[in-house]
């Protein structure tokens, strides 16, 4: 199958492209600013499939938005005819169409092109009126306001905010490219579905996201702030999971690492990872050779250890009674060790190097409600 992206070096462009390039029975052809005088006509001449991406947002001169988005879009169609060819043809709009100002202006016109086209010829068509789309290799500074305060943000520079009320509607790139996929059945279990608008002709991307300039400014900012505070993203949320990963992609090489701050004492050291009231707690430790951590037990609190170098028994007693339990575990083994409440535990490096543990507890550690009382596993040890 082939397939024609216009505006392929712009941002959803680029995204659907690697899509596209990753299926072994497609070949795809990219059409942008920069493409050859006549590689239009020649592309159109081959194609089975039509994403038509290519437009302008923020020309320099209102004038320009009927050329680049109308007058392109009759060329694609008036060519299609010429040749007197019938490619599934898909057009990215924009909610704007439904404005009266010069861009939403020339987008429903480019949109009516679209859909005279599939009339009079029985080709498959579908406009899809888009909202903010978000996401990776988006252009910050330009036209969207998640990309733009991903960046700053991310480079620790001032963002500014007209109104912290104002509302937003916004999807997600990687929903909107599964869309398109599944519009020409290029797509296997999409993570968006597509629904019928009003049965005008028109599809939309789902889900779309609801919130305001303030409330994405404070999410963003947290993002920043969690390699510090350690706080972990509702991830169960699709918007932040989403929204983090654009974040994320606007980090500069250097900054992709951040240090740990450590505790540290004669028996080693101890750094929090990452902790979430939804799911608690995970720090690390090394552990010097010989020493032993814990003697406590908790009333409610559990936790799990998973030593992943050097060698160590963990060892429990309820503390009601005396009997002792062993857990010899290695790193040369991961396996995981249960930590219930009302048992007393430690863990010993009883190996010749250093022990490094990871432990996951199912609360974040608050000083002023530990649950945990100081209480040897071993009571004949002084």
């Amino acid at each position: 199958m082939n397939v024609l992206v216009t505006g392929a070096k712009g941002f959803i462009g680029k995204n659907l492209v690697v899509l596209l390039r990753n299926r072994h029975d497609t070949e795809v052809f990219e059409h942008d600013v920069e493409s050859p005088s006549g590689s239009l006509e020649e592309y159109l001449a081959q194609t089975d499939v039509v994403y038509h991406l290519a437009g302008v947002n923020r020309p320099e001169w209102v004038e320009d938005f009927e050329p680049g988005n109308v007058g392109l879009t009759e060329k694609v169609c008036e060519v299609l005819r010429r040749l007197g060819r019938k490619p599934v043809l898909v057009l990215s709009s924009s909610t704007q169409a439904l404005l009266d100002n010069p861009y939403g202006q020339s987008k429903r016109q480019a949109e009516e092109l679209v859909l005279e086209f599939g009339k009079k010829t029985g080709a498959k068509v579908f406009v899809f009126r888009l909202p903010g789309v978000f996401g990776k290799w988006c252009r910050p500074n330009y036209n969207s306001v998640v990309a733009t305060f991903c960046h700053n943000i991310a480079h620790d520079l001032p963002i500014s905010i007209s109104n912290p009320a104002n509302a937003l509607q916004l999807v997600y790139v990687g929903h909107v490219c599964a869309a398109f996929l599944k519009a020409v059945s290029l797509g296997q279990a999409p993570l968006a579905d597509m629904k019928p608008s009003s049965g005008n002709g028109y599809v939309e991307v789902a889900p779309v996201f609801h919130t305001t300039l303030g409330e994405l400014a404070d999410t963003i900012r947290s993002f920043r702030s969690s390699r510090s505070s350690l706080q972990v993203p509702a991830f169960d949320d699709p918007f932040i999971y989403c929204l983090y990963a654009t974040y994320l992609s606007y980090l500069e090489g250097p900054d992709f690492a951040y240090p740990l701050g450590q505790k540290t004492d004669n028996r080693g050291s101890l750094a929090e990872f990452l902790k979430s009231p939804a799911f608690g707690q995970i720090f690390v430790s090394r552990t010097k050779p010989g020493i032993t951590r814990g003697d406590h037990y908790h009333h409610t609190k559990t936790e799990k250890f998973l030593v992943v170098q050097g060698d160590a028994i963990i060892r429990f007693r309820h503390i009601l009674g005396d009997e002792i339990i062993e857990h010899p575990v290695s790193g040369q083994e991961f396996k995981v060790v249960d930590i219930p409440p009302g048992y007393s535990h430690s863990i010993e490096n009883v190996g010749n190097d250093e022990l490094v543990t990871l432990f996951w507890a199912d609360r974040v550690f608050d000083p002023e409600n530990q649950d945990t009382v100081y209480e040897k596993v071993m009571r004949g040890n002084a």
